[in-house]
């Protein structure tokens, strides 16, 4: 009785196990076929963004102007495509490139726009920001040329700094081309008090400074840059860290207080255009 018992068992266990193997087998055929549809999907997507990289500078989309740029006023810098917040003369300067669609200049504005609108106000800073487009380019839409062609034209209205916090407060998600709607963008500006004008209207329907938008993001493209934000403290990188600082609140404050030491802050704040 005992040696059926123990052949009993044994032949329970040999099942066991061969449910195991095959257990183990059907596991490994599903993995292979979840990584092998991922490198299908992976590829994939490398093709279609190569398509879309190599067609970015090339024929003119929908909404894209055609004619000189026509730089917003109180632009500054080379070939005018900054737009400049706070003292002129302020000790120090941030440079700083977003794409109004891109989510992780929303984190950075959200995170740090307190503090760099308060280093504004005490003369300590002065913001350039430049313009790009390259999430349009990315994943297509209009959204990014859009959005900054009526930030220009805010700018036009002495009104960036107020309508560019509006925009990146109400930033719809990466995928969603909201901003591709010129009524969205001129919905928004209500929350800027004064904006919403017929000349702020027709400047974002007519796509006023759409050529120089373009402009300012093949500036970017040839810039070496990273991505978008790119952030520099008087030329230097500081996002996502200085040197082997991470940047926060804290440090971004310490840092221009190392920059201005023994300098006077700015006061020379240029009137607002169109005032």
């Amino acid at each position: 009785m005992s040696e059926k018992n123990e052949q009993g068992k044994r032949a329970a266990r040999d099942r066991l196990a061969q449910q195991r193997e095959q257990q183990r087998a059907s596991e490994r055929r599903r993995r292979t076929l979840i990584v092998s549809s991922a490198v299908v999907g992976v590829l994939a997507l490398a093709a279609v963004v190569g398509v879309i990289a190599a067609n970015s500078g090339g024929k003119n989309s929908k909404g894209e102007a055609a004619g000189p740029a026509v730089a917003p006023s109180g632009a500054s810098g080379k070939d005018s495509l900054a737009i400049p917040v706070g003292a002129d003369d302020a000790p120090s300067t941030l440079t700083i490139w977003e794409d109004f669609r891109c989510p992780v200049c929303a984190q950075f504005e959200n995170a740090f726009r307190d503090s760099i609108h308060e280093m504004e106000k005490a003369g300590q800073l002065k913001v350039e920001y430049h313009l790009a487009t390259i999430i349009d380019g990315n994943l297509g839409g209009s959204g990014s040329l859009r959005a900054a062609n009526a930030a220009a034209c805010a700018q036009d209205a002495g009104k960036f700094s107020a309508y560019h916090d509006v925009l990146y407060r109400n930033q719809p998600q990466e995928t969603d081309d909201a901003f591709g709607d010129n009524a969205k963008l001129i919905q928004l500006s209500e929350k800027v008090p004064g904006l919403d004008t017929s000349t702020f209207r027709g400047c974002v329907e007519d796509g006023t400074h759409d050529a120089w938008v373009k402009k300012s993001n093949t500036a970017f493209q040839n810039g070496g840059f990273q991505g978008t934000p790119t952030a520099l403290l008087n030329g230097e990188t500081i996002f996502p860290k200085k040197g082997n600082e991470a940047i926060t609140v804290a440090n971004l404050k310490k840092w221009v207080a190392e920059a201005n030491k023994g300098k006077k802050p700015g006061t020379a704040t240029p009137a607002p255009p169109g005032s």
